[in-house]
């Protein structure tokens, strides 16, 4: 009985004493937050570069005192990386680092350990379970929590208690293989893909095909960095240059948000149901368009050489008709190479720089009547340009970005991934008129501010796309990002290394970065192993 007792009080002395020294975690953070407010309050009185800081470095004093303090902070920050676990670079203190890898280093180490604690969190309130599936797991019960529409509850659906835990798909074929126009990964300038040139003030010129396909030769290489701008011209160019807002659709219509009980999308994975949709969207005023690729910045285990679009979703402006169309491009890929028609009609794209590049380059499909919200948004002096905080701002809907990074090979598509699909041009056509009314209310009488949206979001549309070409030359532009300081058997064996990965990736279509990263680039350069086991 007393050995009962006094494990019984062992153990709520050990639960009072969570962290030695504390009474709580409360008092812990309390004063941990206060040495950091210090700590940063004393790091932003020294001196900085640009301001005084050569001055004091002329002091021999001041010199040993940052040299002194560095090293401590640098062992603390190794000390902390250390008893978390981590595989860092600054973990291993016989790294001789430089000041920009051990920057990198540390806000890596930041973002990995601000992601376990965010996990950790998760699965303390039930939002995520310690075991991850595969792929989807539509079996688990999660709490709800206050999020977008597409991962809401819904009494209507069929399964109402359903929800979805994304992982990423690691035995899913690569869907390019199966294309029936192979992704050309050739060192040669890209070659535009599209045929007729439906709506053009200037006619598609039918030799322009034949004079890129002609240019492979040595010579021709060496210059492409250099005439990059005028390799390819654009086949829209003139239409795009006398295209003035007196023409244009751009007027603000009455923003009425009817978007919220709109019915869920059609997805389109034969080329006739896709033809009629392209056929009814060329009759449509406006129009939302959002893309996917297969590109992560976090995850580079499926990304091809050059990225693909696997999801195309856009609603229609008439919500009396079905306004959301789903479009599996994987499988209508050929389908979207012949159906470009940059008609009179408004197209709303949300930061659509890149995508208008991937349009043209996976479907021959140039915009023309683009209006970019992020752009207007920028105008507008918003806290924030992303379509998260406009959909925040404008429709007061929370937006989670869960599946922004997803795998969108998976097929057949999740429910919950559809829903998300539409999410993202949800609120597009709302959001748009919005920034309109306010664009042309806090403008002048000659409308300035929508005007100068109208031109940047015509210079987005007058962009092309460009294929990441190799010359003799490449590894310098990685080589002085990096500012390493190689001898010149090192920056042999640099340059080496670096055509070596970028002729594998364009013949096993893989992203560089996959074959071999650019961290190991650098340390197998710097420290030429001599045995294959010494690059492991």
């Amino acid at each position: 009985m007393m050995t009962d007792e006094r494990n019984m009080e062992e153990e709520s002395h050990a639960e009072e004493s969570l962290i030695e020294g504390y009474e709580s975690i409360d008092s812990f953070a309390q004063n941990a937050f206060a040495t950091i407010v210090a700590a940063l309050k004393a790091g932003n009185g020294l001196p900085r570069h640009g301001d005084n800081f050569d001055f004091y470095s002329s002091f021999d004093g001041f010199r040993r005192f940052c040299h002194e303090n560095g090293e401590k902070t640098l062992q603390i920050i190794r000390q902390v990386i250390g008893n978390r676990l981590m595989t860092n670079a600054l973990a291993k203190s016989s790294l001789n680092l430089e000041i920009e890898d051990k920057l990198e280093a540390l806000i890596d180490a930041n973002d990995n350990i601000i992601e376990k604690v965010g996990i950790l969190l998760d699965e303390a309130s039930g939002i995520k379970k310690t075991e991850s599936p595969l792929l989807i797991n539509t079996n688990q019960k999660v709490a709800n929590v206050s999020i977008a529409s597409w991962n809401r509850k819904n009494d209507d659906s069929a399964n109402p208690k359903q929800s979805f835990h994304m992982m990423y798909a690691k035995n899913t074929i690569r869907p390019q293989l199966k294309f029936e126009v192979k992704v050309d990964n050739s060192n040669v300038p890209f070659r535009p893909i599209i045929k007729h040139k439906p709506n053009a003030l200037k006619p598609l010129n039918i030799d322009q095909g034949q004079k890129f396909q002609s240019v492979q030769d040595f010579i021709t290489q060496q210059r492409m960095e250099r005439d990059r701008g005028t390799s390819a011209p654009h086949p829209y160019h003139l239409k795009l240059k006398t295209l003035s807002l007196a023409i244009h659709t751009w007027r603000s219509k009455k923003a009425t948000n009817t978007y919220r009980s709109s019915p869920p999308a059609d997805i389109y994975y034969n080329s006739r149901s896709a033809e009629r949709v392209i056929d009814l969207l060329n009759t449509q005023t406006s129009f939302g368009v959002d893309l996917e690729t297969i590109l992560s910045l976090k995850e580079r285990k499926y990304t091809p050489f050059l990225s693909v679009i696997p999801r195309f979703h856009l609603p229609d402006a008439n919500i009396n008709q079905r306004p959301y169309y789903l479009i599996d491009t994987l499988k209508l890929r050929t389908t979207f190479l012949s159906s470009t028609n940059p008609s009179q009609s408004e197209d709303i794209f949300h930061g659509a720089m890149m995508d208008i590049e991937w349009l043209q380059k996976d479907f021959g499909i140039y915009v023309v009547n683009l209006f970019d919200t992020g752009e207007a948004s920028k105008l507008l002096g918003l806290a924030r340009n992303s379509l998260a905080f406009l959909m925040k701002h404008y429709c007061n809907v929370e937006s989670d970005k869960k599946y922004q990074l997803a795998d969108w090979r998976i097929r057949p598509l999740p429910e919950a991934m559809k829903r998300y699909a539409r999410e993202d041009t949800h609120y597009l056509l709302y959001i748009c008129n919005k920034m309109k009314e306010e664009l042309i209310k806090l403008g002048n009488k000659q409308k300035n501010l929508l005007k100068a949206v109208f031109e940047r979001s015509k210079a987005i549309a007058l962009r092309k796309y460009n294929k990441p070409l190799f010359t003799n030359v490449s590894y310098l532009i990685l080589y002085k990002k990096n500012r390493k300081s190689f001898n010149a058997k090192q920056i042999h064996a640099f340059r080496l290394l670096y055509a070596w990965r970028d002729s594998i990736a364009r013949e096993e279509d893989e992203s560089t970065g996959y074959i071999l990263p650019n961290h190991m680039l650098f340390q197998i350069a710097e420290h030429l192993p001599s045995k294959n086991y010494n690059v492991v």
